[in-house]
C-alpha cells in the first residue's frame, strides 16, 4: 500500500515523502497513530493544504523536545536487580522498568520513545538511545547492580566482575605458596629429601 508520511518514520521516510509500505504495518500502526495517509488523489490535495500547519507543528515539537532531550541526555539512572554471583540477572531489566526509573527522577518519558533492541540481563553499565522526537535522539546510561552501593562501584568504573572476597582469597593463597617453596630454589635442582 501506497501512503504519505505525516511526520518522519524512523528506517521509512521524511513528512511529505510517498512510500510503499505492507498492508498490515498501514492499517495497524501508520494509519491508527495518524502517521500517514492513503497515498489516494484526495489524500495528496488534502495533504497539499495541511502541509504548512504539520510542518509548523512538527517544527515546535521539535524544539519542545529539544528541551527535554538536553534535559535527560547523558543521563544515568539505577535499577537494583537480583542477579548472580556471576553478574547474570534473575530476570531482566525491561523498557519499562527503565520508563520507571526515569519517573522516579522525575523525568516522563513513554515506552515508545525508549529504543531497547532486547532485554538487559546483565549487570553493568549500559547504554540506551532515547526517541524523545523522530528527529531527536539522545543517549542515556542504565547502571544495572545488585544494590546502591554496588552501583556507586560500577558507576565509578570499578571491575565487579571478582568479588573482593575472592580476591582477598588468592592473595592469601599466593602468600601460603610463597612460604610452602623455597624461594632460593634452582628449576631442575634436586631437593634433598628430609629423614
Amino acid at each position: 500500500m501506497e501512503v504519505i508520511l505525516l511526520e518522519r518514520v524512523a528506517k521509512l521516510g521524511q513528512m511529505g515523502e510517498l512510500v510503499r509500505v505492507k498492508d498490515g504495518y498501514a492499517r495497524n500502526f501508520l494509519l491508527p497513530r495518524g502517521k500517514a495517509l492513503r497515498a489516494t488523489a484526495a489524500n495528496r490535495e488534502k495533504y497539499e493544504h495541511m502541509k504548512a500547519d504539520l510542518e509548523a507543528r512538527n517544527i515546535a515539537a521539535k524544539a519542545e523536545a529539544a528541551k527535554v532531550a538536553e534535559k535527560i541526555d547523558g543521563q544515568n539512572v539505577v535499577v537494583i536487580r537480583q542477579a548472580s554471583e556471576g553478574g547474570q540477572l534473575f530476570g531482566s531489566v525491561s523498557v519499562r522498568d527503565i520508563v520507571v526509573s526515569f519517573d522516579a527522577e522525575g523525568v516522563k518519558i513513554n515506552r515508545s520513545q525508549v529504543l531497547l533492541d532486547a532485554p538487559i540481563k546483565t549487570i553493568g553499565k549500559h547504554a540506551i538511545q532515547v526517541a524523545v522526537h523522530p528527529e531527536v535522539e539522545v543517549e542515556v546510561s542504565v547502571t544495572v547492580a545488585r544494590s546502591a552501593e554496588e552501583a556507586e562501584r560500577i558507576n565509578r568504573g570499578e571491575d565487579i566482575s571478582t568479588r573482593r572476597e575472592d580476591e582477598d582469597a588468592a592473595a592469601e593463597a599466593l602468600a601460603a605458596a610463597g612460604e610452602f617453596f623455597d624461594p632460593d630454589a634452582q628449576f631442575g635442582e634436586e631437593q634433598p629429601a628430609e629423614q
